[in-house]
């Protein structure tokens, strides 16, 4: 069977991980400023385009379903190429797009295949190789994720600057097509998960179903009324389907994902805390820069958000040093404070200024970057390592909800609360700020009530194994029921 010549050699494989995930969640964070000159390049309308990126961000959200259930029935490594070709694929449409047509077709393909790649993926680099590996492993997937998304802005700036938006493109396709080659490269054959299960199709439709129809009602509302049917009828019917698949996935017999597993202690605090994170973070970016917009000029508006790649350095080498010990679960709170702190700061002032912003957005990048991943991974301990793609994709899923739906929610709520957008950014902005503080008082009290009084450290040689989990989650509210022994961990995935 075929093996590629650098198969098992961890740098290229990290590399392969990172050049797989940077293009679309680097763009992601970059669309804002350039999207007038990419309506207006290929003759589309405004309304088009958000429609677009909603539905890109609904691909993304998808394909995180749908990687998991491919894993159980097809070879992976094998899907991770095909994975990877698509993208190659959506990303050489994108950038060479006549008409408006080949770019939503290689955006959306964009955004389902980079969710594909990161579940497929970042999880075999996470157990797939030695324990000494681990902290490297945590770094990086800290600054794919959120060094990336940090950069956006700088990106856009730089592109926007020379009115142009292809060069950006095609830099991503050549960074796309630079992860296929390295997928190629380091192939070795590695089986289905679970070959024998069912497929899921109730999980899969309501995935799909509702998060094409909670994103395409939340881009309405950048250019429509709540009010209008549009908008609010399948923004609110898509969150219902969201809500309906957790429902069914924690009482059907052979779930997709491990729904049940997770509903202890650490894992409900660890994903409250990052999606209130997720949604606090890349709201607060989009808010502040489109009402500085008018004021400045892209390049400038880029740079002042380039502090916020230093505080997610600073964020990822930190959580390296402090996710074997009883210190991670401190680490998360520290998180959400700073990104609490760093959102108050940039609305200090009405309008924002550009000091502000920059020193506001170091804090954000702190914050972020100790949070998200942070509490993936307190989630993901408590679930044998085996189970960490299922988890990945559960958490993932709810992320990209919180941090793709909620942003135009309050892009809408700064432009028709008040009478201006500045008054109307700086109530949506208090509200971000309300949810950094939420995640982080809510994750508390889930601990408090849950009666963990000493918050374990991991067991990561023992997680590693695939034997046990990192620790044992008290069952939610222990602390109030008096109940005993842990979570359900594997029993019903």
């Amino acid at each position: 069977m075929f093996k590629g010549p650098l198969a098992g050699r961890y740098p290229v494989v990290s590399a392969m991980v990172v050049f797989a995930l940077v293009p679309y969640l680097a763009l992601s964070a970059a669309l804002g400023p350039i999207t007038p000159i990419i309506a207006d390049d290929l003759d589309m309308s405004l309304r088009t385009l958000n429609v677009t990126t909603g539905l890109a961000n609904a691909g993304y959200a998808v394909g995180t379903i749908l990687a998991v259930q491919f894993a159980q029935h097809l070879p992976q490594r094998r899907m991770l190429i095909i994975y990877g070709s698509l993208l190659v694929i959506g990303s050489v449409l994108t950038a060479s797009a006549v008409n408006a047509g080949i770019f939503v077709v290689g955006h959306i393909v964009q955004g389902l295949c980079t969710s594909l790649l990161l579940i497929a993926a970042v999880p075999p680099l996470i157990t797939g190789y030695p324990q000494a590996r681990l902290r490297e492993t945590v770094v990086i997937l800290n600054m794919c994720i959120f060094g990336a998304v940090a950069l956006g802005p700088v990106f856009a700036g730089i592109q926007a600057n020379s009115n142009g938006w292809r060069p950006l493109f095609w830099v991503v396709a050549g960074i796309a097509t630079a992860a296929l080659v390295l997928s190629v490269l380091t192939f070795e054959y590695t089986p289905p998960a679970s070959k024998g299960t069912s497929i899921d199709f109730v999980a899969l439709g309501l995935a799909s179903v509702g998060c094409v129809a909670g994103f395409f009602g939340a881009s309405q509302l950048l250019t429509h009324s709540f009010s209008e049917v549009r908008a609010w009828a399948p923004l609110i019917g898509g969150l219902l389907l969201i809500v309906i698949l957790f429902i069914h996935e924690y009482t059907a017999k052979h779930p997709l994902l491990c729904v049940r597993s997770l509903f202890s202690t650490f894992p409900v605090a660890g994903i409250v805390a990052a999606m209130c994170a997720a949604a606090a973070s890349v709201s607060a970016t989009l808010l502040t820069s489109t009402v500085l917009a008018e004021r400045m000029s892209p390049l400038r508006l880029g740079l002042l958000y380039l502090p916020e790649v230093g505080g997610a350095v600073i964020a990822a080498v930190a959580f390296g040093r402090v996710f074997r010990t009883r210190l991670l679960h401190f680490y998360v709170l520290g998180g959400l404070t700073f990104l609490s702190v760093g959102i108050a700061v940039m609305n200090a002032a009405e309008p924002p200024t550009a000091p502000l912003i920059a020193v506001g957005s170091g804090l954000v990048g702190v914050g972020v970057g100790s949070s998200v991943v942070p509490a993936l991974f307190i989630a993901g301990f408590s679930l044998r390592s085996n189970q960490v793609q299922r988890v990945f994709g559960i958490v993932e899923l709810m992320r990209a909800v919180a941090a793709f739906m909620i942003g135009p929610i309050l892009m809408y709520i700064a432009t028709t609360a008040e009478s201006n957008l500045v008054s109307g950014t700086r109530d949506a902005l208090w509200i971000c700020f309300g949810l950094g503080v939420a995640g982080a008082v809510l994750g508390a009290a889930l601990y408090v009530v849950g009666g963990v009084r000493h918050p374990p450290k991991p067991s990561v040689q023992g997680w590693m194994s695939g034997e046990q989990p990192g620790w044992d989650s008290p069952p939610l509210f222990a602390g109030l029921t008096r109940s005993e022994g842990g979570n359900e961990k594997d029993a019903n995935c």
